[in-house]
């Protein structure tokens, strides 16, 4: 395969990702505010920001924290590269260029996508985008099953695999990192039972609400974090996903005799995943940690570029490496 096709491949399905990630995390924090009827302060619509890693782009620009900025920033915002219309903007580029190796649905897809973002771009208020991001959350559901139920297991489908897990998996540790920060920084008097119920909508943003309770029963911080990290069962979990991306590296780097540094590097940050215990991380500090495996994971990610798609004409609408969407 070309690195130029690998390239957009990958591209592509992070892109996608990035934008279904992005929707998750605001639909959940708008059904809190809204069925709930909790407090709306810039907080709240604060943590969407940080779980973004764009702290300094929406402050230098914006400012204020409040619901119609936010909310613009992470949706329609084409100067956030890590908007859903730009990420899907650019989802719909590296899709167009490599249309004979996905299938057709796919791409009629993603582009009806682009041109249904376009036409909600001018909507602004938390009741008016509801119903859209409804549809980008189906719709998203809809591309994975013609990615898992219609593409071959070839090089093509592995760097789609590839890109999904890895972006999955930094959008998953944010979200953990984020929310566990907000809530552990309340103290005994403020703490509620809106505390069960914010770890609830994490399980939700993560799509594994249902199966943590089966698990679990009861909801708590340490099992939350550990389910989403450490449970290498759950599709979302962090550890799920870099097993994941490390069998389609693997898969990608079999013809190869020896192992390539992209290899080598995804062994080293499954490694780390394989060994780490959830009260050991908790004890050490959280933060800490997942300050620590998102540095790898960019080492990851830029090792991939430099093994296998150095050598394509970069076009503007790919990343160059995740430290773009990390902040360190």
């Amino acid at each position: 395969m070309l690195s130029r096709v690998a390239s957009s491949i990958y591209w592509m399905s992070r892109y996608l990702e990035r934008a279904d990630n992005v929707t998750r995390f605001v639909k959940v924090n708008m059904h809190l505010i809204l069925d709930l009827g909790l407090d709306q302060g810039n907080s709240r619509w604060e943590s969407l920001i940080n779980a973004s890693g764009d702290q300094e782009d929406f402050k230098e620009r914006y400012g204020t924290s409040d619901e119609k900025n936010v909310l613009y920033f992470l949706t329609f915002d084409r100067k956030n590269k890590n908007s859903i219309l730009s990420s899907i903007e650019r989802a719909r580029e590296n899709a167009r260029s490599v249309r004979e190796n996905i299938p057709s649905e796919m791409w009629e897809s993603i582009n009806q996508l682009h041109h249904h973002t376009q036409k909600h771009s001018r909507k602004r208020g938390i009741i008016d985008l509801q119903q859209f991001y409804t549809y980008i959350h189906k719709l998203g559901y809809m591309l994975a099953g013609y990615c898992d139920s219609m593409m071959l297991r070839d090089e093509a489908w592995h760097f789609l695999n590839l890109g999904r897990m890895l972006e999955r998996a930094d959008k998953t540790a944010r979200l953990v990192d984020i929310k566990y920060f907000f809530l552990s920084a309340r103290t005994q008097v403020q703490a509620s039972s809106f505390d069960t119920v914010e770890w609830a909508a994490v399980l939700r943003s993560a799509n594994s609400f249902e199966m943590y309770l089966k698990e679990y029963h009861v909801i708590t911080q340490r099992d939350v974090t550990e389910f989403l990290i450490c449970d290498s069962k759950m599709p979302r979990s962090v550890a799920f996903c870099v097993d994941s991306a490390a069998g389609s590296l693997a898969a990608i780097e079999e013809p190869v005799d020896s192992q390539t540094v992209a290899g080598k590097e995804m062994a080293t940050l499954r490694t780390s995943l394989e060994h780490s215990n959830i009260d050991h991380i908790i004890t050490n500090g959280l933060h800490e940690f997942i300050d620590i495996f998102q540095y790898n994971l960019n080492i990851v990610d830029e090792a991939i570029y430099k093994t296998y798609f150095h050598m394509s004409a970069q076009s503007p609408v790919n990343d160059v490496s995740l430290s773009s969407c990390i902040s360190e």
